[in-house]
């Protein structure tokens, strides 16, 4: 959800963004973009690391030393992971909007 909106600030900026690493992503946006994302969620580019760490272990069995990704993933870590993601995408359409 995040990559997407990240992306879509990306093609509506004229620019196009390749991979999944949400804080290189947001790094490569116009300086003026970058700039008053992280005016308007001062902690934006540490609620991408705590996103982009959970890419790999949530999605890949094996990536884990002992057990599946729901062994060691709950409820808290959902719940902080959709606040961060719900606060970055609300940023990211306010650029769409606001732009």
């Amino acid at each position: 959800m995040v990559e997407k909106a990240l992306k879509a600030l990306h093609l509506h900026l004229g620019q196009q963004v390749w991979g999944h690493g949400l804080g290189r992503s947001f790094r490569d946006l116009p300086s003026e973009a970058v700039t008053a994302l992280a005016a308007a969620v001062p902690d934006l580019e540490d609620r991408l690391s705590i996103l982009d760490a959970l890419y790999i272990p949530t999605r890949y069995p094996d990536s884990l030393p002992d057990g599946a990704p729901i062994d060691h993933f709950g409820l808290l870590q959902s719940e902080d992971a959709r606040r961060h993601a719900y606060a970055l995408v609300d940023a990211f359409r306010a650029a769409l909007v606001g732009s």
